[in-house]
């Protein structure tokens, strides 16, 4: 039996799993795909909010300041690539203005520091290629970028590697009580366990409804995003945000850690949670509006378009609370989810304690992880790299300029590997202007090569993605049928 189990490998359920694991636990951690962070955790705006934006009263804006503050930490503890940017609220009037005001002081009362309000002449000091119509804006500088799949997946490696148990292509149908546990029933198995941690993302209403009355409803909300390439990586030098309204943050102009642009999201209410479709009406919306702030964006160097699912609610605010005996739900999490999942496990880990769950420290705990990025070192650091693996030598993605090495090492660090995709969230390969064309084939081979699985099961992403459908040059001879 279990004494915890965790339904959700996003970011909400990587830091749940990684906070427990720093005690006596036999913790198990669930998610219907074949890869952590394949939900809204994989498709957002990839930033560390400062917490300016939140209402006070919500959850969310007693959460922010707070999650950025740890996700700080994190990025140093946990080895993640991060670019502390800073953000920009823009006004174009003067009603704008006065809404950017406002913002100013709603991050006030939640602790967002060292804010400050800009006339235009600072604006465009800092950012020589907005809008000169703009005429005044909040600054942030406690915002930054990271990859959301990153973050995740470092806690989870951890977690792993800490005596955390994953098991992945687990969709959760039922959750029956047992009186003294809970049974877990997925598509193909079933797990006992003493508590339950609701973090399914946008089925955190469905998980909720098997066990207890309705309390909320998500409302899956659907945002595209243009990535353009590095011609455009210098375009802003920080994240452009136009003066907010009730229903959305607007479209963003955002640096990446590796120097291309993003832009997007807009935000659509959609039928089915999982449709991840990008629009010909959506994405001329998306550029329509982004080149209000940033004249100068160039659509012609976009290298891919991708939607994710917000899990939106009738909340309007997260849903953090008992739902059953000794089931928590961590739920309805939507924008500054990813900035808030670390304080988001913490509470939940002591909301578990206060309603029974022991928490027995272990002595000898590593909550650290460390990466090689061979192209960022040193020529002394790189010598003594290829001297430890020959194989940091051979360059396998030359857009990202990422090695041999350092795909071996993310097949190795606990986690299930097993496509491209996969690779791509570990190391960065297939991320530049080819999007894969030069590098995919030479990593189907190190991945059939590493895991010992056959290259015709090596998939692009999820489950029935398949690469490679068939041989075309065997010695087998074609079966013929005669009419």
């Amino acid at each position: 039996m279990h004494d915890v189990l965790i339904i959700g490998a996003g970011c909400v359920g990587s830091c749940v799993a990684y906070e427990l694991s720093k005690y006596n636990l036999n913790v198990l951690l669930l998610d219907k795909e074949n890869d952590v962070a394949l939900g809204a955790s994989r498709a957002n705006t990839a930033i560390v909010h400062g917490g300016y934006d939140p209402d006070p009263n919500t959850l969310m804006g007693k959460y922010n300041v707070r999650g950025a503050k740890k996700c700080m930490e994190l990025v140093e503890t946990l080895d993640i690539e991060f670019r502390k940017t800073g953000s920009l609220v823009v006004a174009f009037n003067d009603k704008e203005m006065e809404t950017v005001k406002q913002t100013y002081e709603r991050g006030l009362a939640n602790g967002c520091p060292n804010m400050e309000i800009w006339d235009a002449e600072q604006v465009h000091a800092h950012e020589p290629n907005i809008s000169k119509d703009i005429i005044g804006a909040l600054w942030v500088p406690e915002s930054g970028v990271m990859n959301p799949w990153e973050f995740t997946i470092s806690h989870v490696e951890v977690a792993v590697r800490e005596g955390v148990d994953l098991e992945l292509n687990q969709k959760v149908v039922d959750l029956i009580d047992q009186g003294d546990s809970w049974l877990v029933k997925t598509e193909t198995d079933e797990f006992e366990t003493k508590y339950v941690v609701n973090a399914a993302g946008v089925h955190s209403d469905e998980i909720h409804n098997l066990v207890a009355e309705p309390a909320y409803a998500i409302h899956p909300t659907r945002g595209q995003y243009y990535l353009l390439d590095r011609s455009q990586g210098e375009i802003v030098n920080s994240v452009i945000f136009p003066t907010p309204n009730e229903q959305t943050k607007g479209i963003l102009v955002s640096p990446t850690i590796h120097f291309h642009t993003l832009v997007g999201p807009d935000a659509e209410r959609i039928p089915d949670k999982e449709d991840t479709s990008t629009t010909r009406d959506g994405l001329d919306y998306i550029a329509g509006e982004a080149t209000r702030c940033v004249p100068g964006l160039n659509f012609r160097t976009n290298i891919r378009n991708y939607a994710g699912v917000r899990a939106n609610s009738d909340l309007n605010d997260f849903f953090v609370d008992f739902i059953a005996r000794d089931i928590l739900e961590l739920g309805a999490i939507k924008s500054p989810g990813l900035t808030c999942s670390p304080v988001l496990a913490e509470e939940g880990v002591k909301m578990l304690k206060e309603k029974g769950l022991k928490l027995e420290e272990k002595s000898n705990w590593d909550g650290t992880r460390k990466v090689t990025r061979f192209k960022t070192l040193s020529p002394e650091d790189k010598q003594k790299a290829l001297e430890r693996n020959p194989k940091y030598g051979r360059v396998i993605c030359r857009c990202e300029h990422i090695t041999e090495g350092e795909i071996i090492d993310a097949l190795e660090r606990g986690m299930p590997v097993t496509s491209l995709d996969a690779v791509k969230r570990r190391c960065g390969t297939g991320m530049g202007r080819c999007q894969g064309g030069f590098c995919g084939p030479r990593i189907v081979e190190i991945l059939a090569r590493e895991t010992g699985i056959d290259v015709e099961d090596v998939l692009q992403d999820k489950l029935g993605s398949y690469i490679i459908t068939g041989r075309t040059k065997t010695n087998e001879k074609p079966e013929v049928t005669k009419s």
